[in-house]
């Protein structure tokens, strides 16, 4: 069977003749009725989340399955993000991916801990060929999770096209229950510029909503003039599961006539950190609400918006009256809708808003350099999406650099000048973001060239240097010095930096590289005895952890095993 798969992945890809979303191709990747911790593109921190949130009762080591044939065409193992992860490629052209995996199927495991134990590296990214790892339909192919960036035991499971880009699993006949209408929590409202306004006023506003019996909303009648936009907090949940998760569409109607259209189906990861740009981020930073606006401004690059007019403004004019409505769907189509009633008055007492100035506008679309005392910014074009001011000073090598309220497209870059500083002390300094209402300090990637530190970043905020002279701690979990470990299946160890962060660690028993899983989260060092590399009687365990301006600690222990 697996010969007759590799020699049909040797011929071309069909899928020009197949339906664009096969209905029965793909299995369920777990056991039993699915239930979602999360959906497809639903909102995350800078980021449209780009798979099914599988919920496993909050277990590890349940059976992942492969939901077709295919081969393994990729593995990632790393200590944030995906954690463990695997990607199989279908004849289709279609790929599935499954991550946050406690470990893999045993012929995988085999195949990945031979190429970590080589490269002497937890850590690893591996690209098999397609004869390594052939699969068949409904195969265990791993055991779900709770690795890398994941908060709870879930599988994280994907469908990808051929040209990389996520696709929603449940167009593909994944399916979820899910009889419950989506919820539709706040409302608000925009003038779009100096010359429009609501209910006497140019600046932002939330909106009362009354809940209708019926599941829908409705709006207190507004008064209204010139070019306004809305925005909306919206969730859905399905039956089985009480989180909230994202929904699946957002349509606009101004007087019956669509208007605007965000579809949550499909999207490249190129554009997922455009997702600031649709949210209200000032909002979400301040207040930790989600306001999705149903209005495209300049410079917005995402492809989900779909029968747009004037970028779904709407302009009122004086003495009309207009109805302004919103429908949300989910993937199975239930929906709620929020209806708004508008009376055009162009003569409101509409009270001035005094906007921030200050010494320094920011063009996005030109590159400017900012200079005081030893730090320097570069701003790289378009790394903005808009024209603003911005608050610049530096004192006492803290850097002000506006607030974290306004969305970036891409990175610039912080550089500190450090000459002043004793030698002693240069290796020794890091660049840190200061976050927090403490401000506590949050190392921010740092690279040295001579007397110059330098780091990039997406956000503006407050910046310091910050002076890390304390070498990382090392404590062992499960076993003592000198002690026999024949019946421990780990050997597990605590390793912790309290200022700017671990860098890297290595293990050694009796000068030979062991491998050992490093798990953020509890900051534990993890060693599988069920590697077999350990086979002396006695052994002199060494673990070296250096932290990101490179102080180190060691850590040496003697254990006997039989």
């Amino acid at each position: 069977m697996r010969l007759i798969l590799f020699l049909f992945f040797l011929a071309p890809f069909l899928i020009g003749a197949q339906n664009v979303y096969p209905q029965d191709y793909f299995q369920n990747p777990l056991d039993g009725t699915l239930v979602l911790a999360g959906t497809f593109a639903e909102l995350r921190p800078n980021h449209f989340h780009s798979g099914l949130d599988i919920k496993t009762q909050q277990r590890v080591g349940l059976n992942v399955y492969v939901c077709a044939d295919g081969y393994v065409s990729r593995i990632k193992v790393s200590h944030f993000g995906y954690g463990k992860a695997l990607y199989v490629t279908h004849p289709n052209g279609y790929t599935t991916v499954y991550c946050h995996l406690q470990k893999f199927a045993p012929e995988i495991e085999a195949y990945v801990k031979k190429q970590q134990y080589e490269k002497e590296s937890y850590e690893i990214e591996l690209f098999p060929n397609i004869q390594d790892l052939l699969l068949e339909k409904g195969e265990v192919i791993a055991y779900s999770g709770n690795s890398g960036g994941s908060t709870a035991p879930h599988l994280h499971f994907e469908i990808r096209d051929k040209a990389e880009r996520p696709i929603n699993p449940m167009l593909f006949g994944i399916d979820i229950q899910d009889t419950t209408r989506p919820v539709i929590s706040s409302a608000y409202v925009y003038p779009a510029n100096d010359s429009s306004y609501v209910n006497n006023s140019s600046q932002k506003q939330k909106l009362r909503l009354i809940p209708l019996a019926n599941g829908d909303y409705s709006i207190e009648n507004i008064e209204a003039y010139g070019k306004i936009g809305f925005g909306i907090v919206t969730n859905d949940r399905q039956d089985l599961a009480s989180n909230k998760n994202g929904v699946s569409k957002i349509q606009s109607f101004y007087n019956g006539n669509q208007n605007f259209e965000i579809d949550f189906s499909v999207f490249s990861f190129s554009e997922t950190k455009h997702l600031n740009r649709l949210i209200d981020y000032a909002e979400y930073k301040t207040n930790k609400k989600r306001i999705q606006k149903l209005f495209i401004e300049a410079n917005n690059p995402l492809s989900m918006y779909k029968n747009v007019e004037n970028n779904g403004f709407i302009t009122v004019e004086d003495s009309t009256n207009t109805v302004y409505k919103v429908r949300v769907k989910d993937y199975k189509n239930n929906d709620a809708w929020l209806t708004v009633t508008i009376t055009g008055l162009k003569d409101q007492d509409v009270k001035p808003y005094k906007k921030l100035t200050t010494p320094y506008y920011i063009y996005h679309d030109q590159a400017i350099t900012l200079q005081e005392e030893n730090v320097t910014v570069e701003l790289f074009k378009d790394t903005f999406y808009d024209n603003f001011y911005l608050d610049f000073n530096v004192h006492n090598d803290t850097l002000t650099l506006g607030e974290d309220v306004i969305p970036l497209k891409k990175s610039f870059a912080i550089n500190y000048d450090i000459s002043n500083y004793a030698e002693e002390d240069k290796n020794k300094l890091y660049i840190a973001e200061l976050v927090g209402y403490y401000k506590y300090p949050s190392y921010s990637k740092t690279k040295r060239e001579g007397d110059k530190l330098s780091t990039l970043t997406k956000y503006l905020g407050t910046y310091a240097l910050t002076l890390d002279t304390i070498a990382p701690t090392i404590r062992p979990i499960n076993f003592q010095t000198k002690k026999w470990l024949s019946k421990y299946r780990f050997l597990k160890v605590k390793i912790d930096d309290k200022l700017s962060g671990i860098s890297n660690y290595r293990a050694t028993v009796n000068g030979k590289w062991i491998l050992m899983e490093y798990d953020y989260k509890t900051k534990t060092l993890t060693h599988d005895f069920n590697d077999g590399i350990i086979t002396d009687t006695e052994n002199n365990l060494k673990i070296i952890v250096t932290d990101n301006v490179g102080n180190n600690s060691t850590f040496e222990a003697v254990f006997y095993r039989k």
